[in-house]
């Protein structure tokens, strides 16, 4: 028998399936896995097995016996065949290969996982929903949905989870640890996923198309997104109102608003956000910081959404429309507003005259009017006025800026307001009406001072002789009678 070992001989031929072997003992062992006996019996768990060396093993898993150690890393198992697997790690030895792609595997077991890819075949079955599996791992994974199981504990927090991975993950957050850098440009994260979704912003890959649109973008989750755009499905509803969401972003910012939670303060200003976005939109109103630039005329933004709506002023777009009238209009609060007009609704109310507005804007500028603020100071004469647009006007008196042009005669104005009396000039149109006579005017002022001829209203009054007049015009020629004033002079020269 000793020869037949040395030799290398085989002797002993399994009558079963003609495999030889070269001691007595393993072809019993052999004929056993044939036969379904399992004599060894384990006497701690009462297991039962066919080979003396499978109960051995088993009872190591009682007694934590780990004889076979790595020479590489002192690592200890239970088996031998753990070990040798295990010296894989080090050899980077994969002695099976796929017979389909030629990929290699360190283990028989990932070469049998493997090959379902290829098969299709998927053995491993869900007794609760059926669902079907390649992987026998995979499938103890899925069956934690149902049970609920979270076996992986956070030592840190007590969080479970159900997945070692997801644990190995959360443990980031804990460590600050983030082992995946950007070849490109160093950023560092704490997931690979991350890492490959970022390398995206460099790449410009967008693999995930919508099968609506043909849009592509760069995350699922974001196409998942979009896709609700086509489809209305909003599956997130807010326990307190009902309020239906499309996205779980959407519905944690809008239940802030039933909490009044502002967890994201400023820390210039220490003022509060409900979303991280709005703080640091805010922070770049203390830094100055514009980093959105209009590609048709170079014009910085702070904020996205802003550039978005300036760049409708290139495109002409118009994408919110009335559903009463059909008017279309670039921004939506723009058709908030205008739809006031069909309501009637002005929900601001002046709490000293009870004035009532459409837009809190509006409310904020009227309240001026009762304290006498004038927060917009003019930088080159420091004059003060109640309303910006007000000081935008005032500021191009210094610059001598004339951005509106008439399209007709190419003539240029500093207020839109006068563009358009002066196009009037051009098409005639004369929409201010007198009650009385029905004569029409070009321009409201005029329409008010005709007023006058019928009302005999003169509310401008000399105060030297107190002569009343019915035109502000009237009155400043009259004065000149009192100064002796003679402003216009004939540049004709005659002779002497």
């Amino acid at each position: 028998m000793t020869h037949n070992l040395h030799n290398g001989e085989k002797l002993f031929e399994c009558s079963v399936c003609n495999k030889k072997f070269a001691y007595t003992s393993t072809l019993l062992n052999r004929s056993l896995s044939h036969t379904g006996d399992k004599p060894f019996h384990c006497t701690v768990c009462s297991k039962k097995f066919a080979e003396t060396i499978d109960l051995r093993v088993n009872l190591r898993t009682h007694t934590g016996d780990k004889l076979f150690e790595c020479t590489e890393c002192n690592k200890k198992f239970a088996r031998t065949s753990t070990m040798r697997v295990h010296l894989r790690t080090h050899t980077g030895d994969k002695p099976f290969e796929c017979t389909v792609c030629s990929k290699k595997f360190a283990q028989t077991r990932g070469l049998r996982d493997h090959l379902r890819t290829h098969t299709g075949d998927k053995p491993f079955e869900c007794t609760v929903c059926n669902k079907k599996f390649a992987q026998t791992s995979t499938l103890r994974v899925h069956l934690r949905t149902h049970t609920g199981d979270k076996p992986f504990e956070c030592t840190v927090c007590n969080k479970k989870f159900s997945l070692d991975s997801n644990l190995r993950i959360h443990l980031r957050t804990h460590t600050g640890d983030k082992p995946f850098e950007c070849t490109v440009c160093n950023k560092k994260f704490a997931q690979n996923s991350h890492l490959l979704i970022h390398l995206r912003t460099h790449t410009g890959d967008k693999p995930f198309e919508c099968t609506v649109c043909s849009k592509k973008f760069a995350q699922t989750s974001t196409l998942c997104d979009h896709l609700r755009t086509h489809t209305g499905d909003k599956p997130f509803e807010c326990t307190v109102c009902s309020k239906k969401f499309a996205q779980t972003r959407h519905l944690r910012v809008h239940l802030m608003t039933h909490t009044g939670d502002k967890p994201f303060e400023c820390t210039v200003c220490s003022k509060k956000f409900a979303r991280t976005r709005d703080l640091r939109d805010h922070l770049r109103t203390h830094t100055g910081d514009k980093p959105f630039e209009c590609t048709v005329c170079n014009k910085k933004f702070a904020r996205t959404s802003t550039l978005r709506v300036h760049l409708r002023t290139h495109t002409g777009e118009k994408p919110f429309e009335c559903t009463v009238c059909s008017k279309k209009f670039a921004q939506t609060r723009h058709l908030r507003v205008h739809l006031m007009t069909h309501t009637g609704d002005k929900p601001f109310e002046c709490t000293v005259c009870s004035k009532k507005f459409a837009q809190t804007r509006d409310l904020r500028d009227h309240l001026r009017t009762h304290t006498g603020d004038k927060p917009f100071e003019c930088t080159v004469c420091n004059k003060k006025f109640s309303l910006d647009s007000s000081l935008r006007r005032h500021v191009r008196t210094h610059t001598g800026d004339k951005p509106f042009e008439c399209t007709v005669c190419n003539k240029k104005f500093s207020l839109y307001s006068s563009l358009r009396r002066h196009l009037r000039t051009h098409t005639g149109d004369k929409p201010f009406k007198c009650t009385v006579c029905s004569k029409k005017f070009a321009q409201n002022a005029h329409l008010v001072f005709h007023l006058r001829t019928h009302t005999g209203d003169k509310p401008f009054e000399c105060t030297v002789c107190n002569k009343k007049f019915s035109s502000g015009s009237s009155l400043r020629r009259h004065l000149r009678t009192h100064t002796g004033d003679r402003p216009f002079e004939c540049t004709v020269q005659q002779e002497i």
